[in-house]
């Protein structure tokens, strides 16, 4: 008993660490508020991070499957901390920390092929391209449709996500995706869809589909895979109302 309570303090700070390096990553990374910044060499650099980022990520999912093993290991042999993984054991649906199947719908949103000449007669540049705003808005719809689960391109998320954009690139999580972009959610797809056709501001980006041609693909699925969040999940600023 003693060895392992050992093991399992002695990887506890292991996991700290990783933790705090890959998130300070991410938060050095992740500053940018829309997809056309002034900062053109950002991207560049988040693009270096984002290896490093990735790494780390696998390294810390290690690390923490040894933690999670040791923790149910001692559970049998100490109330307390049996208790408290039991009490964690049922957060962790809510959290996103299991992974979860089943139906749902992809939201796939992209820049408009046009080129600069082709760009109807009082139209823009920035009106061709997927803007923050417009990644924010499918999220929030999906949420408010009853999505029990969303993946954001290839990245499991959580009510707590933020979506940040920089240039013409998505930032999530310290990595970095270039259009298109790919939401998908898990959900009953009637209630999904009709959300996102309520939503004033996916409205507002359709009538760009139909001037210039952005791209906007809504497919539903009766089967779903998705794996378990592995973002942080600790609050900066909330703290519990008691």
């Amino acid at each position: 008993m003693a060895r392992k309570v050992t093991l399992w303090a002695a990887l506890v700070p292991v996991v700290g660490i990783l933790a705090g390096a890959l998130f300070a990553g991410s938060s050095h990374a992740a500053q940018g508020t829309d997809l056309r910044s002034a900062t053109a060499d950002l991207p560049d650099l988040i693009r270096k991070q984002t290896l490093t980022n990735a790494a780390r990520t696998s390294q810390l999912s290690g690390v923490q499957s040894q933690v999670d093993a040791l923790e149910k290991q001692s559970a049998p042999y100490d109330a307390q901390l049996k208790a408290l993984q039991a009490k964690g054991d049922a957060l962790a649906d809510p959290a996103g920390r299991t992974a979860v199947r089943g139906p749902g719908v992809t939201v796939t949103l992209d820049d408009s092929p046009l080129r600069g000449d082709q760009i109807p007669q009082g139209m823009t540049a920035d009106d061709v391209v997927v803007h923050q705003q417009d990644v924010q808005a499918v999220v929030n719809a999906l949420w408010r449709g009853g999505a029990e689960a969303m993946m954001l391109m290839d990245q499991r998320v959580i009510s707590t996500s933020a979506v940040r954009c920089v240039g013409n690139t998505l930032i999530l999580q310290g990595r970095v995706y270039s259009p298109p972009f790919v939401i998908t959610a898990i959900g009953d797809p009637d209630r999904l869809e009709a959300a996102l056709d309520a939503d004033p501001t996916i409205e507002i980006y359709q009538e760009y589909v139909d001037a210039v041609q952005l791209g906007w693909n809504v497919k539903s699925s009766s089967r779903l895979a998705f794996p378990a969040y592995s973002g942080s999940i600790r609050m900066q600023y909330a703290s519990p109302v008691e």
